[in-house]
């Protein structure tokens, strides 16, 4: 059973996509500019729910765990994503306040991953989010449980697939405060 899983999982395609094209010659100073045209240049082709990434924690005995969710917003004060302070996201990031998140966009063989301290935005952004939820999605949820949490990136990663394996990285991290 092995060597068929094995041999099935080689035959399948990898990097199928198509890469669009850009000059990594010019890149902005921050990579908040860059994501958000990456993240437009998703939605233009035609990814489905470009927004949704994993977010990757640990949890009390240092285990990576992992889901995916959907970006909230992104500016200077980093990437947002919101759950219940009660989940196992929540009570993980209570305890380790750090996170990754993965951005895939097969279509067009480009991922983007953001890692650095999660922080609480105020109590008005979390209940904001809270309200901007379907009615459904709002239901049985407390609201003083519900939390807007931003990724304060210290490191993130631009990654261009090709099929030649020549895959190009850029790289952000943050200096003192920039």
């Amino acid at each position: 059973m092995t060597d068929d899983t094995r041999a099935l999982l080689r035959s399948l395609p990898s990097l199928a996509g198509t890469a669009p094209s850009w000059d990594a010659d010019r890149l902005p100073d921050d990579p908040v500019s860059l994501f958000l045209d990456w993240l437009d240049g998703a939605r233009r082709a035609g990814v489905p729910e470009p927004h949704a990434m994993t977010l990757s924690t640990v949890d009390e005995s240092g285990v990576p765990d992992a889901r995916v969710l959907v970006l909230k917003d992104v500016d200077d004060r980093g990437w947002a994503f919101a759950s219940t302070r009660r989940s196992a996201k929540g009570r993980q990031l209570e305890a380790a306040p750090q996170a990754a998140l993965t951005f895939w966009w097969q279509p067009l063989v480009r991922s983007i991953r953001v890692r650095g301290r999660v922080g609480e935005a105020s109590g008005e952004e979390s209940l904001a989010d809270l309200h901007a939820r379907s009615a459904a999605a709002q239901h049985g949820i407390d609201p003083d449980d519900w939390t807007l949490w931003r990724v304060v990136p210290t490191r993130v990663e631009f990654w261009q697939g090709s099929a030649d394996l020549r895959h190009l990285r850029i790289v952000y991290t943050r200096e003192g405060g920039t």
